[in-house]
């Protein structure tokens, strides 16, 4: 039987860290029926955060996948985290997201994580309503956050209640469109609220942004505008046909506010999800795209039941009932027991159980459908971003692309016995989180953890110790630099072999100069004539780019080089692909050295909250730490410092602010780019690099 794809919503609540989404995610769970009792964020108990580390911190780390209707609607919710190390959660969930729900904080108001996820949302396209959460906080104020979203995220907030009181006061809100107010009593019950007429206070405002509101959203249809102009009524259905079109083209946002904590004015966004986000079929579907070059084909996975199966797996989770597969179904359907195709690997994989996830309970599932959400359990060769579709009509969906680490870490097991353990449950971990890296180091025999920040790979050893029972012993945190030429030089380079028998023999002429930032390794070849032999290029490019793994400096990764080939010489006998591969290492090994390299550090953009009275304090720390203060904003609680920092500076930073604002400053920080290290800094890196060497 299929569903009406129409009545389906897939959802993603995201905002900065605590602005109150898994929150919101339980009253939402709470008022639909999904669950009985709300648990607490702070108390530890949430349904959504079931991880240890989750409910220990008070933050989400993964983000997890519930479903649950509301007026004959099924919403599709992942609750995701707002941690800066964790982003890579929200754009995977962002990915398969038809809508989201922004959530922000009345009194923090649009923090930087906030700016974060909007970007996200931004570049996947996806509708939004905003809830302006925690009204009933000291210091919280629902016009402020309005204007934030207009000027930091330059977004067009539609506003659509109004709170009634404030702080301590906050008891409900007025919905302008139908000019309504919801007043709720003390008993904190999300279902004890009286519909009343608009205070007396507040008809005035009410009636202004009532107005805002119609003008805006018949902007959105020219024949309901021209009789709008004309002094015609427009009936409520087509007002909300208008909004519902404005939202869905990202022309403005539906605003709400609220308090979830207090269970104040939650039926209402419940109400505009369904009455103004868009269902799967509405969006605009997923380019399909070549799956050797990555570029769209121009074919679109149209969502629809009677389309070819085609699903992209976003999420990989081990937990204790096995390996689970969360995969959004863009079309087609899929039953227990089918074959399906994996694009990425070119293998097939078997169907075995489905089910339908609700945080860390499961509901079995005998069948899927276009729209739907859901965990696969047992798949073996899957990964993040793979395509699974239809055997007999391969298709690939956009991928993921994830961010380089920028902090590693060594660990090494306490005892032997823990080796294994340790290997097997980094398998799992990397499977899970893209953007989690394990390298071992081939002198030291480490083994190596790489992720975004340091709570990032604070809590993968966590879990390694908690989840796994491996006990480890951590190294300090290594700054992942990278090695780059700043000159350009033309070349010469002869690789010849003679030991009886077939020799090896090849010349090749060449340039190599520094690249645009940003441009990786580029390979060019003007060779005219037969001189060098057009199948031996790619031997040529290969070679060199192995080598640009290990800088002359310190041997961190060289970037951002071009290397043109212009001539040279072969001999019809001795030379083979593996002649001018050995040539081009032998160009790296004799000219780089030559092209004045320099040591390059990962910059991080860091935004920190400070109050008011430590700000100097901040700012001369900042600068101690070679940062580049980029701007300063106050705002109606603190002051916004954002700067530019080299990630070697940033070890620590957080008890650092914490002393110096009397534990009431915040900051985040995200990979901006990479620079040129100081002469001094360049010289320790080096030097740190060559005591390896000789350790090792």
């Amino acid at each position: 039987m299929t569903t009406d794809l129409s009545k389906y919503r897939n959802i993603g609540i995201f905002a900065h860290v605590d602005a109150g989404k898994t929150t919101t995610t339980e009253r939402i769970l709470k008022i639909t029926g999904r669950i009985h009792k709300s648990g607490e964020t702070h108390d530890g108990a949430s349904t959504m955060d079931f991880m240890d580390q989750e409910a220990e911190r008070g933050i989400t780390i993964q983000s997890a996948a519930t479903t649950c209707f509301w007026k004959d609607h099924r919403f599709n919710i992942i609750d995701t985290p707002g941690h800066v190390d964790f982003t890579v959660e929200v754009y995977r969930s962002l990915k398969v997201l038809d809508g989201g729900v922004g959530v922000f904080c009345g009194s923090g108001g649009v923090e930087p994580q906030s700016e974060t996820n909007w970007r996200y949302a931004n570049d996947s396209g996806v509708a939004r309503l905003i809830f302006v959460n925690k009204l009933d906080r000291i210091g919280a104020d629902f016009f402020r956050v309005v204007n934030q979203v207009e000027d930091v995220l330059a977004a067009n907030p539609l506003v659509m209640t109004l709170p009634i009181g404030r702080e301590d006061t906050f008891n409900g809100v007025v919905d302008v469109l139908t000019k309504k107010a919801y007043v709720w009593d003390e008993t904190g019950l999300p279902e004890n609220f009286e519909i009343q007429d608009v205070p007396a206070d507040m008809v005035e405002d009410v009636e202004k942004y009532h107005e805002q509101l119609i003008e805006t959203a018949v902007e959105q249809d020219d024949d309901l505008m021209m009789a709008y102009m004309d002094g015609e009524d427009i009936s409520m259905d087509d007002i909300k046909k208008c909004i519902r079109k404005g939202t869905r083209d990202l022309a403005f946002f539906p605003t709400y506010c609220g308090s979830a904590f207090k269970n104040k004015g939650m039926q209402l966004i419940l109400d505009a999800i369904v009455d103004y986000l868009p269902s799967p079929v509405e969006v605009d579907p997923q380019e399909l795209t070549d799956p050797e070059t990555g570029e769209p084909t121009g074919e679109k996975a149209i969502v629809s039941v009677d389309e070819p199966f085609r699903a992209l797996a976003f999420k990989i989770m081990d937990d204790r009932f096995g390996a689970l597969t969360f995969v959004r179904i863009y079309s087609g359907k899929i039953a227990k027991g089918d074959t399906v195709l994996n694009s990425a690997t070119g293998k097939t994989e078997r169907i075995g159980r489905m089910v339908e996830m609700h945080a860390n309970d499961r509901k079995e599932l005998d069948s899927a459908q276009a729209g739907d959400i859901l965990a696969i359990v047992g798949m073996k060769n899957v990964q993040t971003g793979h395509t699974l579709c239809d055997k007999d009509h391969e298709c690939t969906l956009e991928p993921m692309i994830f961010p380089d680490p920028v902090i590693s870490i060594a660990v090494a097991p306490v005892d032997k016995g823990g080796s294994e353990k340790m290997s097997n449950a980094l398998g799992k971990m990397v499977a899970e989180d893209p953007s989690f890296q394990v390298e071992t180091d081939e002198d030291s025999g480490e083994t190596i953890l790489k992720g975004m920040g340091e709570l990032h790979l604070d809590i993968k050893v966590d879990i390694l110790k908690r989840t796994f029972g491996v006990e480890l012993e951590v190294g300090q945190p290594q700054v992942a630099y990278r090695e780059a030429i700043t000159a350009p030089i033309t070349d010469s380079y002869t690789h010849k072999k003679q030991s009886g028998g077939s020799g090896q023999f090849g010349k090749i002429d060449y340039t190599i100069e520094p690249g645009e930032t940003g441009s990786g390794y580029e390979f060019e070849s003007t060779v005219t004539g037969g001189n060098v032999p057009k199948e031996y290029w790619s031997a040529i490019e290969k070679g060199f780019q192995a080598m640009m793994e290990e800088g002359p400096l310190a041997g961190y990764p060289l970037q951002d080089l071009k290397f043109t080939l212009q001539d040279g010489q072969y001999h019809a006998v001795d030379s083979s692909t593996m002649a001018f591969e050995a040539a081009a290492k032998g160009a790296y090994r004799q000219s780089v050295k030559k092209c004045s390299p320099q040591i390059m550090e990962p910059i991080m953009k860091v935004d920190v909250f400070t109050p008011d009275d430590h700000v100097g304090d901040v700012i001369g720390d900042l600068n101690r730490r070679r940062g580049m203060i980029k701007s300063q904003d106050p705002t109606a609680t603190a002051v916004r410092i954002k700067a530019d920092v080299p990630l070697s500076e940033m070890f620590g930073y957080i008890g650092a602010l914490r002393t110096m604002t009397s534990g009431r400053g915040q900051f985040s920080m995200e990979f901006s780019h990479y620079s040129a290290c100081p002469k001094n800094i360049s010289d320790e890196v080096i030097e740190a690099a060559n005591e390896r060497r000789k350790a090792g």
